[in-house]
């Protein structure tokens, strides 16, 4: 089961619809104090009625320490994450949360930033435009969406200091507007980072069109928001042991490792649950991984020296894991 570290009261004292099938909520503390500081790009994870936990991205200054703001799409694949917040979540409702977290910093040792968003991925980068222009660091916002009524946001950032950093790219709009990626991705250069977030195919699609351009790896960014399911014809049952005991678990095939770990009453700290936030990364000193998550760079994956254990599984018959 989902677990929350550093759980927070919070109280929803505003949701607001923000475009087509996208809805705000500002969090503010139930006991009326400061939150805990954040920095751009962070997240939070939240126990939504029911018992999931999902992380959201904050999306307000993060100068502020009187609120959180947070924007949800309501998925119709959702594994009922976003149809919770849409539906069940109501001004007034007090939620619980956990202390802000960032696996999707900004690199303050770049010389120049290239944001690209994609639909609900506009909400970690448009922090990130909120702080960068208040440092006056170099950068350009390409926001890209199906259509008008579905981009959030539009009239805050328009009134922004940052407005004409940022362009829009409208599916349903003129030719002339629509996101060119050899163009916006054309010239890598050292000190030049990008960042990218948004929905699986836009980002596979960024990502890959940066590596061909040139692009460094240690110069790309990202943050996905959810990971489709994957399988495949190996995906029969396998062995962990724990490192500290020497104990074996055995995971039965279609059967999550956090599962097979949390039946043996062994907990590991989860979030997403699809291998995309990396909170249950757990060392791995034996065994070849399987990795199915989207966290890990290809570097790191490749390292086999540790995996999501919500998600991934193993190619040899056990894992020994630092548990």
């Amino acid at each position: 089961m989902s677990q929350l570290s550093t759980p927070l009261a919070v109280r929803v004292a505003r949701k607001a619809v923000e475009a087509e099938g996208i809805c705000s909520f500002e969090l503010q503390a139930a006991d009326g104090q400061p939150l805990p500081a954040f920095s751009a790009g962070s997240h939070v994870d939240v126990q939504l009625p029911g018992g999931l936990v999902r992380p959201y991205s904050l999306c307000n200054d993060a100068g502020e320490t009187h609120r959180y703001l947070i924007a949800v799409l309501k998925d119709a694949a959702s594994r009922g994450g976003s149809v919770a917040m849409h539906e069940r979540v109501h001004e007034g409702d007090v939620l619980t949360i956990s202390a802000p977290k960032n696996h999707f910093a900004l690199a303050h040792d770049a010389t120049e930033h290239l944001l690209l968003a994609g639909g609900i991925g506009i909400t970690p980068l448009l922090c990130m435009a909120e702080r960068l222009a208040v440092t006056g660091a170099a950068f350009a916002l390409h926001y890209a969406t199906r259509s008008r009524a579905r981009t959030a946001f539009a009239d805050r950032i328009a009134a922004s200091s940052f407005a004409p950093r940022v362009h829009f790219h409208v599916d349903d709009g003129d030719a002339a507007q629509r996101l060119d990626l050899a163009r916006v991705l054309a010239a890598p250069r050292p000190g030049r980072h990008l960042y990218v977030c948004g929905p699986q195919g836009f980002m596979e699609a960024v990502l890959g069109g940066a590596r061909a351009a040139g692009w460094p790896e240690s110069q790309l960014h990202w943050e996905f928001f959810g990971a489709a399911p994957t399988a495949g014809a190996d995906d029969g049952g396998f062995e962990v042991q724990l490192a500290s005991s020497g104990r074996v678990i055995a995971v039965a095939a279609g059967q999550r490792v956090t599962q097979a770990l949390e039946a043996a009453g062994v907990m590991v700290p989860t979030s997403c649950e699809q291998g995309v936030c990396g909170t249950c990364l757990t060392r791995v000193l034996d065994g070849v991984p399987d990795h199915r998550d989207l966290y890990l760079t290809p570097e790191e994956q490749a390292a086999g020296d540790q995996f999501t254990p919500c998600c991934s599984r193993a190619k040899s018959a056990r894992l020994v894991l630092d548990l």
